[in-house]
């Protein structure tokens, strides 16, 4: 049990850890090409621990030396699962509560040349994989939910695929990323048409790793098409900061008057950085410091000062570019003046926790009006009074935990969160963090 305290202005710089998404990619990539992928930077957050695991248990040489992780890569062809995971002629793979790992790795693993079950912790097993299976099943993939409820465990027997040309229904990167993963061995061109762009990182490092990927604008949405790859090449990755980490200081240092922090080395992928656009949106002072033009992945240093804010609305295209900062954007629009409408983001519905009825619950315990909706919600924003401190429940999510740190700098008397440890699956240092700014 934790209690968290209102406190003076933050100051000072911080330096977050490396993104998650582009880490889990880096490790696959890494496994599947030939010679020695070195990632610099990486977060050694659970779930992409998990990734690693994952990869290790098919055979691929992993180690860690501080920030730095070598990944000897077995070409996309060379994965063979270790005997000493084997059950019933099976690879076992846990991936512990990460829906990143499931749902992308599924697309590797469809056209290995073995069977294996994917399994997770009890909140990952609850989690949808329909939108992953359907798409490779077209594929000729052999994939199934072992309970038969579209979830995991999955059971996954390596077929030989064939490229589609697939719509689909929302914007996902991890959907995309599995089609393009299986796109890489399927005969034949393989394509995604997403109705707007999600996070790009699965193309950007494709390239780089020298795969080939189009990306190109139609009429209905944003067509991504790679095909059948000969072989991928070890590269020296450099992680950017990750701005869903990033974001919760941004929150912080905008709600907390007096506040003046410099985030260093944030990556600012505009298909991930619509925290700054919302947050920009509702008043929030915020420098971007360079040009952040850095390939393959953008990234700057952020100037985040603390500014009244005011409601805004948050939709539409905008949801995939920040779809995981919205429990911290709720905790600002909670703080601002007026109303903030948060809609199309049923996907909230299903990341680790029900995040609108989790939000909606902790921030009415803190004294806010909010109406939840089946896609998002609506909050009453108490204009800069305090929020009221009580009992958080974090349902074991990383990010309702932060979120919910970040309000108690808000709070007239303590906030108690129920379990710390979640932060893990990110940021395992978070509380540190946040603290070496307090003044």
């Amino acid at each position: 049990m934790t209690d968290l305290y209102r406190s003076g202005p933050l100051r000072g710089s911080v330096t977050v850890p490396g993104d998650k998404s582009i880490t889990h990619r880096a490790v696959i990539l890494g496994s599947l090409s030939e010679g020695v992928t070195e990632i610099i930077g990486y977060l050694p957050g659970a779930d992409c621990l998990s990734t690693a695991d994952c990869f290790r248990r098919m055979g691929v040489e992993i180690e860690t030396a501080g920030e730095i992780m070598l990944v000897t890569g077995r070409g996309l062809r060379g994965l063979r699962p270790d005997p000493r995971f084997m059950e019933n002629g099976l690879l076992s793979l846990d991936t512990g509560n990460s829906g990143t790992t499931t749902r992308i790795i599924s697309g590797v693993l469809a056209a290995q040349p073995f069977s294996c079950v994917l399994s997770g912790d009890e909140s990952l097993n609850s989690r949808p994989m329909r939108r992953v299976m359907q798409p490779l099943r077209l594929m000729g993939a052999g994939i199934t939910s072992i309970l038969d409820n579209d979830c995991a465990p999955l059971r996954i027997e390596g077929r030989p695929l064939h490229g589609i040309d697939y719509r689909s229904p929302v914007a996902s990167a991890q959907v995309k990323s599995a089609i393009l993963m299986a796109g890489l061995y399927a005969d034949g061109r393989t394509s995604v048409t997403e109705p707007s762009l999600s996070r790009d990182h699965t193309e950007r490092m494709l390239q780089a790793f020298g795969a080939s990927v189009d990306t190109v604008d139609t009429s209905d949405g944003v067509k991504i098409s790679t095909g059948p790859c000969d072989r991928l090449y070890g590269q020296s990755v450099r992680i950017p900061g990750d701005i869903s980490s990033a974001a919760f200081l941004i929150a912080a240092a905008s709600i907390t008057p007096g506040s003046e922090i410099l985030i260093r080395n944030v990556g600012i992928n505009p298909t991930r950085a619509g925290i700054l656009q919302a947050a920009g949106a509702m008043g929030a002072d915020i420098r971007i410091l360079g040009d952040g033009q850095n390939a393959p992945e953008p990234r700057a240093d952020l100037l985040v000062r603390s500014a009244p804010l005011h409601g805004t609305v948050i939709e539409g295209r905008m949801i995939p570019t920040l779809i995981d900062e919205l429990p911290v954007i709720a905790v600002m629009a909670a703080c601002a003046e007026g109303t903030t409408v948060i809609r199309d983001a049923a996907e909230l519905r299903v990341k680790e926790s029900d995040r609108i009825a989790v939000i909606t619950e902790n921030l009415r315990t803190m004294g806010v009006d909010v109406t939840p909706a089946p896609d998002g919600m609506v909050i009453e924003g108490l204009g800069g009074a305090p929020l009221r401190g009580g009992q958080i429940h974090t349902h074991g999510d990383h990010r309702i935990a932060m979120s919910f740190a970040v309000a108690s700098l808000a709070a007239d008397s303590p906030v108690k969160l129920d379990d710390e440890s979640c932060v893990a699956v990110s940021w395992p240092s978070f509380f540190r963090g946040l603290r070496s700014l307090l003044t």
